[in-house]
């Protein structure tokens, strides 16, 4: 996508992180937030002090967002975890492609040594699908780890690749 600039976020940017956050989480089906989360809960979390917080950005408007932190303290920081979100008005355009492509050299640069997520809803296959395209393997598969809003409790892959 040639219009598409990601950029680490600015306090300017929460009403759009904001608005893709509370798309993406009312459906209940992708992330660990309730719906109905409060607009401060979530901003406070997703912008907080331990992440590096990015923003997609296509003709002025912030269509995904995505954060990164270390998986664990200590001895596990040289591991990133990652959330990442599009907004569901910019679905197909390649966004969390490049959005993930751009994590993953973003990792490299702060000096992670791989990624891991830790909650990859097995339900959402676009995810799957996409992580496994950049490189991403499954090290684990969590029974009934989520309460999906549909379909009740689901299992939830652990995914991992070196950087």
């Amino acid at each position: 996508m040639d219009d598409l600039t990601i950029r680490k976020a600015a306090v300017s940017d929460h009403d759009g992180i904001w608005k893709i956050i509370e798309a993406v989480i009312s459906t209940g089906e992708f992330y660990s937030f309730k719906p109905g989360s409060p607009r401060a809960e979530m901003l406070a979390y997703w912008c907080g002090s331990d992440k590096h917080c990015y923003v997609a950005e296509a003709d002025g408007e912030i269509v995904g967002t995505f954060v990164m932190k270390d998986n664990q303290p200590g001895l596990g920081s040289h591991v990133a975890n990652g959330s990442y979100m599009t907004s569901p008005t910019a679905g197909g355009r390649g966004i969390g492609t490049a959005m993930g492509k751009f994590s993953i050299e973003e990792a490299k640069s702060l000096g992670y040594k791989a990624m891991q997520f830790n909650l990859v809803v097995k339900s959402n296959e676009t995810a799957v699908r996409l992580w496994k395209r950049l490189g991403f393997q499954v090290i684990g598969e969590i029974p009934d780890a989520f309460d999906h809003q549909r379909l009740g409790l689901t299992n939830a892959y652990i995914m991992y690749r070196k950087l």
